[in-house]
């Protein structure tokens, strides 16, 4: 792999750059594969799958590296939920929210690029319980993409919006954590991703920089006085690390906030205009590129607090939420709300949140959409399925992996020893974990994974 000498050149004066190491890093051709668990959603036995040769990732208590690059695609674990597939850097994350943010009361926060979901699936396990997650992306069909990785995650305290960001200063002095991993030249994924040095140059550099000014310049106003910004990148340019880092502390209003770390963990501390960067090399830490900062907006901050008027919601009837109270497991914990034939089931803590949001943004997921009332009864969603609010007395079956695999595919798969399955709805499970619905019928099982995610993989 042969460097862009102009990326080379713009890094000599950079914080902890060598050169000779840095080339030779992405010369090795090493390839590092992490994962990070679903605490929500614990498999006994999940790490011993992959191998032997497993260890942590030191600053994330749910990342793990692996030996070698499994085919993810044909593990039911994966679109059940029980981890994500995470480059190790930017795992990071979880030491600024834990140590720049209060940890004893709920937040509001939003990850303001959030596609896929890497960041939004992490944030959703560190953030304090109780806590209300806006998951954000402005590119429609990635926004998709959040919404199926958000849903298979489980979470119902996730409102997964697709808004430019602009449209969030309507929200002045609303969100206690703003994460904006703002998009970049991607100088720091070359190793991972060789094609997108196609893609790089100093021209490039200086757009995406431009582009990251105006993306803080628009969602600053949305945070509180005394909340928190953290800025990310994957690239390894000044221009848009250090340089943002100097643009933010010029604004007025911000404090840049240090994060403690283990010195043998090879992060490089870097301090400009008296915030503090963090900046991953692959010569220096197992992961890729990544650069991280934290700050404070002071409470002097000034801000007009306007939230706009909350939506009206759209109630179910009594007969109609009777019958969905009957497909959760804690139903008083919930407010259910009405979206076309649609009932949402919503953390009762969040309603207002939700209405406010509702008023501003374009919302494409909020909560679990439990699914439809109908004349005999009820159809639940996928997202039920996955959710974990399910009563323990809805049916199941367990299935191995091949037929696990077999379900996913929507092909035939072969339910094999167990109960004896009823006429109507059951989960199919693996290892413990639901993978979605199918329905019973007389001399027949019909499958209701979804069309759009099953596996086209037949085999490695």
């Amino acid at each position: 792999m042969t460097l862009p000498p102009a990326l080379l050149a713009s890094l000599q004066a950079a914080p902890g750059f060598a050169e000779a190491a840095f080339v030779q890093a992405h010369a090795s051709g090493q390839a590092i594969t992490s994962i990070r668990l679903n605490p929500a959603k614990p498999v006994e036995g999940l790490l011993d799958g992959f191998g032997t040769a497993v260890s942590s990732v030191p600053w994330n208590s749910h990342g793990y590296y692996l030996a070698e690059r499994p085919v993810f695609t044909l593990d039911p674990l994966l679109h059940a939920g029980a981890y994500y597939v995470q480059e190790a850097s930017s795992m990071f994350l979880q030491q600024a929210v834990v140590q720049c943010c209060p940890q004893e009361r709920p937040l509001k926060a939003l990850d303001l690029c959030a596609a896929p979901g890497g960041k939004s699936t992490l944030l959703q396990s560190v953030l304090p319980p109780g806590s209300l997650l806006v998951s954000n992306e402005v590119i429609k069909g990635r926004a998709n993409i959040l919404a199926e990785n958000i849903t298979k995650w489980g979470a119902a305290n996730v409102v997964v919006t697709n808004n430019d960001p602009q449209h969030f200063a309507r929200l002045s002095n609303y969100f206690d954590l703003i994460v904006v991993d703002a998009p970049c030249s991607g100088s720091g994924l070359f190793r991972r991703d060789a094609a997108a040095m196609d893609e790089w140059s100093p021209a490039n550099v200086e757009l995406c920089s431009q582009r990251q000014l105006r993306i803080l310049a628009d969602i600053l106003p949305a945070l509180q006085p005394g909340g928190t910004l953290i800025y990310a990148t994957c690239s390894y340019s000044p221009q848009e690390d250090e340089g943002i880092m100097d643009w933010l502390m010029g604004q007025g209003g911000l404090e840049g906030q240090r994060i403690a770390f283990d010195a043998n963990w090879g992060i490089v501390e870097t301090e400009s205009s008296g915030a503090y960067g963090y900046r991953f090399y692959p010569d220096k830490v197992q992961g890729e590129g990544f650069f991280i900062a934290c700050f404070t907006k002071q409470e002097g901050a000034t801000g007009n607090g306007y939230h706009g008027k909350p939506k009206k919601q759209d109630i179910p009837s009594r007969h109609e939420a009777a019958l969905a109270a009957q497909w959760l497991q804690n139903p008083n914990d919930f407010a259910l709300l009405k979206q076309q034939n649609d009932i949402l089931a919503i953390p009762q803590a969040l309603m207002a949140d939700l209405a406010l949001l509702q008023s501003t943004l374009y919302i494409k997921k909020a909560g679990i959409n439990m699914g439809q009332p109908v004349a005999n009864g009820w159809v639940p969603s996928h997202e039920l399925a996955m959710s974990g609010l399910l009563p323990h007395t809805v049916p199941f079956v367990d299935l191995d992996k091949t037929n696990a695999l077999q379900y996913l595919r929507r092909d035939h798969f072969v339910i094999g020893d167990g109960p004896q399955l009823v006429v109507g709805w059951a989960l199919v499970r693996y290892l413990g974990l639901p993978l979605g619905w199918i329905k019973a019928m007389p001399g027949r099982v019909n499958n209701y994974y979804p069309k759009d995610w099953r596996i086209l993989m037949r085999s490695e």
